[in-house]
């Protein structure tokens, strides 16, 4: 799988979430301001997850239909790793 920009962009989003986390830890920062902001990398980490596999199942349902194939099994796979993931 050909990984774009956007994913290489929200990734390093999420790193500087984590070490920001990090930070208010080291500083002994509020438990619930941590907790939101964990929450917060929870989030960008499941829409991170989601755009990946949509782009892996986009390129994979072109493959198929540029072989002739179905693709059911591909859309149900990409929401069984979807489900997974949680």
């Amino acid at each position: 799988m050909n990984y774009d920009d956007n994913v290489v962009r929200r990734l390093k989003r999420l790193e500087g979430q984590v070490r920001g986390v990090l930070n208010m830890m080291e500083e002994g920062k509020n438990c619930k301001d941590v907790v939101a902001q964990l929450s917060a990398v929870r989030s960008a980490t499941d829409k991170a997850m989601a755009y990946i596999v949509a782009m892996n199942l986009e390129q994979c349902i072109l493959e198929e239909h540029a072989k002739g194939n179905e693709t059911g099994t591909l859309v149900k796979e990409a929401v069984e790793l979807l489900i997974k993931s949680r």
